[in-house]
């Protein structure tokens, strides 16, 4: 048996035969003459792209739906539209296509937008092979669950896999935030990402999300029992709050509460914002059934790799998140507003927090506004290195902390999440990384991580033993972290954590949570 190494994505460990990816449409080696409106084809082409990509966000989850939109926004874009409408003066629709994609490819690669290169591979495909009458690459349909295996994947392919049939998904490409990541945890999928070397369909493998590995040739291995039911809490009882990360008015059953309402589900895609009505239509169908849980509503995270146009968004270091309140402090008037409409509407009491707070300033500002508008509990997101440092400074202005891994990490080492060749810099068990999260949850307030992170069973055990309170995730992982918390105790928690801020490296200081935690409990990661 040989392993492969990569980044786990999808936590779990899933074992079958390897199935490919649908190949790219090629264009043809000499292009034929023009037609009577190419530009029209190319502009019916890109049209037919974004209206199916709309009807794939329909049909996904909350995760992929806020996905697909952007990327639907993407193949309307304007400026795009033009550069195919020129090139197709000169040239067959089919290759106008390809170049026009492939010169905003060139501009977004190595940009903090890299990773919506993929979105753009998918319109160049979709669109080509519409306009050659070829099949649009897919899934493959082998008549029996498989292992997927693609160089990368976009999201509009992702966000439909049947877990069903996809036991497990390998990716030469893509790192643990990309979009690849995020949709194989929503879905419950074990992932493997930036996973180089070739494999053959047919070929048996055995893909490792927790560990990050792929091994060939592998022996069989036995699904691990998960607790699916209750609450977090260590093996003497310390209570965990265990918490779901949902998108929009998502079914969520038999957990406590939800840690995160990503409400940009009601901004994407979308010519100007909705209004206070709509917002409050809609934040009422996502508390309705929670009420008497806990419920945390982020306030617009927009910008970097979720540009809105109208809110004048910028990159991952300009205005985003609750900086766009300097610009348009109306988005975050009205959203305030809806909320707290539907909270008298359905007795709620949901606790709200603003992204990318960097100053205790900021944070002043946002629980006034907060709290002018009805709603009690205000809190602030700590996602910049600066807020983490001075979170005593921040905390003093809010009622609660909630750290948002994913971009700490970025903002800490300077790399950009969208970055694939970066993404061992984001690994969730950097040693520097783990140190900001320990000093925040120093605070006497409640803390949680409501990022990636927070689903990885084995860093759970590191969180509850630095002092974090709850953690939020992805519905379909909070089994697998309930039941490492059940088989250890926090003293033993406790030792682990101090034992993993000692290690220099990610792999030590995993390899060293992994050895303490099945000494001393029934962890089996």
């Amino acid at each position: 048996m040989s392993t492969r190494r990569g980044i786990g994505a999808g936590p779990g460990v899933a074992t079958g035969p390897v199935a490919r990816f649908g190949a790219r449409p090629v264009l043809p080696m000499t292009a034929p003459g023009l037609g009577p409106d190419e530009p029209g084809r190319a502009a019916a082409a890109l049209e037919h792209v974004a209206a199916e990509l709309d009807r794939r966000a329909e049909r996904a989850g909350s995760d992929g739906s806020d996905i697909l939109a952007a990327t639907a926004m993407i193949a309307r874009d304007p400026g795009l539209a033009d550069r195919v409408a020129d090139l197709a003066r000169t040239q067959p629709a089919a290759w106008a296509v390809d170049s026009a994609v492939g010169e905003y490819r060139a501009l977004l690669a190595g940009g903090h937008l890299a990773e919506r290169t993929t979105d753009l591979d998918d319109i160049r495909d979709r669109a080509v092979a519409w306009l050659l009458d070829q099949p649009v690459p897919g899934p493959p349909s082998p008549g029996h669950p498989y292992v997927l295996v693609a160089t990368d994947l976009a999201p509009a392919d992702t966000a439909l896999l049947d877990p069903a049939q996809v036991l497990a998904i390998v990716t030469e490409r893509g790192g643990p935030t990309s979009h690849t990541a995020i949709l194989a945890k929503a879905l419950g999928i074990p992932a493997v990402v930036g996973c180089a070397g070739s494999f053959v369909d047919g070929q048996v493998v055995q893909v490792d999300g927790d560990a990050g590995v792929v091994r060939t040739d592998p022996v069989p291995v036995t699904a691990r029992t998960l607790l699916d039911v209750g609450p977090g809490r260590t093996a003497d009882g310390h209570r965990i709050e265990l918490l779901a990360n949902i998108g929009g008015p998502d079914p969520v059953h038999g957990v406590e509460g939800v840690g995160l309402v990503r409400t940009e589900f009601l901004f994407l895609g979308r010519s100007r914002p909705p209004t206070v009505r709509e917002q409050q239509a809609a934040y009422r169908e996502v508390l309705a059934p929670l009420v008497g849980r806990k419920v945390v509503v982020r306030t617009l995270d927009a910008g970097s790799d979720k540009p809105i146009p109208y809110a004048a968004t910028g990159s991952a270091l300009g205005i985003r998140g609750f900086r766009i309140a300097r610009a348009r402090p109306d988005l975050l008037r009205d959203q305030l507003e809806a909320l707290a409409r539907a909270a008298a509407d359905t007795g709620a009491t949901p606790w709200v927090m603003a992204p990318m707070i960097t100053t205790a300033t900021e944070a002043a500002a946002f629980a006034t506004a907060a709290r002018e508008h009805g709603l009690t509990t205000a809190g602030a997101m700590i996602e910049v290195p600066a807020a983490a440092l001075r979170a005593a400074d921040i905390a003093a202005e809010v009622d609660f902390l909630s750290i948002g891994s994913n971009d700490l990490a970025q903002y800490t080492f300077a790399a950009d999440r969208l970055l694939t060749d970066l993404a061992d810099l984001l690994d969730p068990w950097q040693p520097a990384l783990l140190d900001l999260v320990a000093h925040v949850a120093t605070i006497p307030k409640p803390v949680s991580v409501c990022g990636e992170a927070a689903a990885d069973p084995l860093l759970a055990l590191v969180f509850a033993g630095l002092g974090i309170g709850a953690l939020s995730m992805a519905p379909i992982s909070l089994p697998a972290v309930r039941t490492a918390l059940a088989a250890h105790t926090l003293p033993q928690c406790r030792e682990l954590a101090a034992a993993v801020r000692r290690a220099t490296t990610p792999a030590e200081a995993r390899a060293t949570a992994r050895r303490l935690a099945e000494e001393a409990g029934q962890f089996r990661g």
